[in-house]
């Protein structure tokens, strides 16, 4: 058996928004940058549903999301920490 090392997954971290299904969560994830042409700052934000597996964290908190396996049609990610 050979020992391969898995890569580096992605985090990320945002605020949930919605724990309204059973054992996922919807959380919002925001991001600053500058406008191209005009150099305003502005905030992109994008919505990932994450996999909560103790199924106790409320709307309003701050998480870690890791990206995964394919769990549903939309779930690509897991909740690691509450912050």
């Amino acid at each position: 058996m050979s020992t391969e090392t898995r890569g580096k997954r992605k985090e990320n971290i945002g605020v949930v928004i919605s724990n309204k299904m059973d054992r996922t969560v919807v959380v919002k994830v925001s991001r600053k940058m500058r406008h191209e042409k005009y150099g305003k700052v502005i905030e992109r934000s994008k919505k990932y549903y994450a996999h909560d597996d103790s199924d106790t964290i409320e709307i309003g908190q701050k998480v870690r999301i890791m990206e995964t396996r394919p769990l549903s049609k939309l779930k690509r990610w897991r909740v690691v920490e509450v912050l």
